[in-house]
């Protein structure tokens, strides 16, 4: 049955699976880095692309490491993400509607785990938060989901496309 929200009136929908999982639990990392490489498979790519509205994703592919943190900093007993992710897609162009195709990659440096006890998030602090552990698995996929998703061009256009 679904929740309630939080005025009750409007049952809460739970939210749909990630198209790209790559759940990694924290309690089977141990001390020592945990490496992966990730790559998403066609159907991933397809759904991934319907999410993010893309004419195509020809690739998405990650090169991660994973790190427990136990160091006494903020965040301490939180896992570092660090490694380099790298997408081929085709966006539609604003004005033509033609395909525009990128590569797009980046560094990744993501913290996972608790806030400190009794502190209230900051949402407009980047750095200083980490993205929250659920039932002590990290999802490595969706975090290289949302990286791209974040570095899509929000308007994409043609070369020699019309100015607006």
């Amino acid at each position: 049955m679904p929740k309630a929200s939080a005025r009750g009136r409007e049952p809460r929908k739970p939210a749909p699976p990630p198209e790209f999982s790559r759940r990694v639990d924290v309690s089977r990392m141990g001390r020592l880095e945990h490496r992966m490489d990730i790559k998403a498979n066609a159907e991933e790519r397809a759904a991934l692309a319907k999410r993010f509205d893309l004419v195509e994703l020809a690739e998405l592919s990650a090169r991660l490491v994973l790190k427990k943190r136990g160091d006494g900093t903020p965040g301490a007993g939180a896992v570092e993400m660090t490694g380099r992710w790298h997408a081929r897609l085709a966006q539609r162009c604003v004005a033509t509607l033609e395909p525009v195709w990128a590569e797009l990659g980046d560094g990744i440096r993501l913290f996972f785990g608790d806030a400190p006890d009794g502190a209230a998030a900051d949402p407009l602090d980047d750095d200083g938060w980490p993205e929250p552990i659920e039932d002590g698995v990290i999802d490595a996929g969706e975090a290289v989901a949302q990286l791209m998703g974040v570095a899509l061009d929000p308007y994409p256009r043609a070369p020699g496309a019309p100015a607006p």
